[in-house]
């Protein structure tokens, strides 16, 4: 979808230049001279990008850019408003920035920054967008959909398996470090299966003792130890039709890996203190963190056991080796967040707090990020947007040796001219867009608003390769 622009200036001139630059570029661009016909031409166009001079008439004062700033935002609270503003009016563009406006450029304005800060925001409603579509679609028919957001090669690959797998009655192992997400890709495999209408069990075989273990798999008769003072089904029963997920199976203890493994032959299981066996129709689906053959070896899990629940595996990858998710997942994280943050308003990640975002390795995966977006959001302080000091200390020691160089060069080039400084930044940019997207060229363009030929001009006229 061409994205509309909505220029707010009394000055026709700016408007005339500024809507043929635009256009060039694609967009859609509709535009006013004072507050009323900028409200209407709102509410009758599409346009989620504003660019807004704070000198408008009546009063051409700039608390009546900033009156009409703050009307747009409560009407149309995704529109990307960038503020234009004069010397003596960055006190208020700031604020302005600080209560939802997207950015703010001072006068005069460069024609090269401006088409740059309108494509960023134009890249970040197509973030936004894409968040919402796959959180809709995927929450609609599994629930949590953090774990199924995602584009990389590696998580494309294990997704594809695990819905080929679904529709299957083999037993599927999932394996992944701690935080990858395999329970939900569990839920997710239940919910395409021929079995999504019965019940899916899930159980943590390291969270309990191995008696106790027992009889929450198995069940158990009354009387068959001191506690048991009623019948149990257990759970193999009342997943009876069903799917019942064992997470950390390496975990289990080898005595009862054996019982286990009868009821995967037999299909039949005997309940604590029964005198006979109860067959059950049951799907296992099995995940865990531990190296199952580095355990075989150690003769610490069963290898026949192992190639019962290894039907088909599924390796969920790490979060550090899902390049170019990162972005999108930090936003879910965001969104999902806000239920927990009373009057957050919608946030976004800017440019500098994603990229160290994507400098770190993040352990703890898909976990670690929902807690680092948790945080981030309460440290904003109600603020649109997420910046790198509400970023955990962590995060926001470890800076990418690039960006640690460009800030370098920023300071060694303090005396340079306006053009200088702009180039300076638009190489860093570039040169960002193709790490993040590991040389992709036309990743890269789409990242940055431009198109292919665009940014292969730009990366030429920078000495970029």
């Amino acid at each position: 979808m061409t994205e509309a622009v909505l220029l707010i200036d009394d000055d026709p001139g700016f408007r005339d230049a500024y809507r043929e630059l635009l256009a060039q570029e694609g967009y859609a661009v509709a535009e006013a001279g004072a507050a009323p016909k900028a409200l209407a031409e709102l509410r009758r166009s599409s346009a989620r990008l504003v660019v807004l001079d704070l000198m408008l008439p009546p009063s051409g004062r700039p608390e009546e850019g900033a009156a009409l700033a703050e009307k747009i935002l409560a009407e149309r609270p995704a529109a990307k408003v960038i503020v234009v503003s004069g010397a003596g009016e960055t006190p208020l563009a700031l604020r302005l920035v600080q209560r939802g406006a997207y950015d703010f450029l001072a006068k005069p304005v460069d024609p090269d920054v401006l088409l740059a800060v309108i494509a960023r925001a134009a890249a970040r409603l197509a973030l936004e967008d894409r968040v919402a579509e796959l959180e809709r679609s995927l929450t609609a028919r599994e629930g949590d959909a953090s774990a199924l957001l995602g584009q990389s090669p590696a998580f494309l690959e294990a997704k594809t398996l695990c819905e080929r797998a679904a529709p299957t009655d083999v037993p599927v192992l999932i394996t992944g470090e701690s935080g990858t997400g395999k329970e939900i890709f569990a839920r997710y495999l239940h919910a395409r299966s021929r079995r999504k209408d019965r019940p899916f069990i899930a159980v943590n075989c390291g969270a309990l003792a191995p008696t106790l273990l027992e009889s929450t798999l198995f069940g158990h008769k009354k009387g068959a130890f001191t506690s048991a003072i009623k019948d149990a089904p257990g759970l193999f029963a009342e997943a009876d039709g069903g799917t019942l997920f064992l997470d950390e199976l390496g975990d289990m203890d080898p005595a009862l890996q054996v019982k286990l493994l009868r009821v995967l032959e037999t299909g039949e299981i005997l309940p604590v203190g029964a005198a006979r066996p109860m067959t059950v129709d049951v799907r296992i689906v099995s995940a865990t963190h531990r190296p199952l053959e580095v355990m075989i070896a150690d003769r610490t899990f069963r290898d026949d056991l192992y190639w019962r629940v290894r039907g088909i595996e599924v390796a969920l990858p790490r979060l550090a080796d899902r390049v170019g998710d990162l972005p999108l997942l930090a936003q879910h994280f965001l969104n999902v967040s806000r239920a927990l943050v009373p009057r957050s308003p919608v946030t976004t990640i800017s440019p500098s707090a994603m990229r160290r975002l994507e400098a770190c390795d993040w352990p703890g995966n898909l976990r670690e990020l929902r807690h680092e977006m948790q945080r981030a959001l309460v440290m904003a302080g109600g603020r649109g947007e997420i910046l790198e000091e509400d970023l955990s200390p962590a995060r926001r020691g470890g800076a990418p040796a690039a960006a640690g160089a460009a800030a370098a060069s920023e300071e060694a080039a303090e005396g340079a001219t306006l053009e200088e400084k702009i180039a300076a930044l638009e190489r860093r940019e570039i040169a960002a867009a193709l790490r993040a997207t590991q040389g992709n060229r036309s990743q890269a363009a789409a990242r940055l608003g431009l198109s292919r030929q665009g940014l292969l001009n730009k990366m030429d006229r920078h000495g970029l390769k």
